[in-house]
């Protein structure tokens, strides 16, 4: 697979929200990348977020290097889950008036 250099947050967004989406259910998803200090990675916090009452907390990260589409890091995939669903549980109440 060839790689193709991140020059912004946003490509590194998206590539977050793409592994995401393969992954995961449709309220996880990249908050804002921040490049970090020695400019090498993309910090990427995953959020669990709903409509109406926006994000409810960070469940993980994604680190991407600025060199290429590559994912370095991210927190695993089970450890997601978990946090997102203490997470759910402690809004359970917002989220269900949310759609009422």
């Amino acid at each position: 697979m060839k790689t193709v250099p991140l020059d912004t947050a946003q490509q590194a967004q998206a590539t977050a929200n793409n592994f995401l989406s393969n992954h995961l259910g449709d309220r996880f998803s990249a908050d804002q990348a921040i490049l970090n200090k020695t400019g090498e990675v993309w910090q990427i916090p995953v959020i669990l977020a709903y409509p109406v009452i926006g994000s409810i907390g960070q469940v993980g990260e994604i680190k991407i290097s600025t060199s290429s589409n590559v994912i370095v890091f991210h927190t695993p995939i089970e450890d997601m889950k978990q946090v997102g669903l203490k997470l759910y549980e402690s809004y359970h109440d917002d989220i269900q008036a949310a759609f009422l």
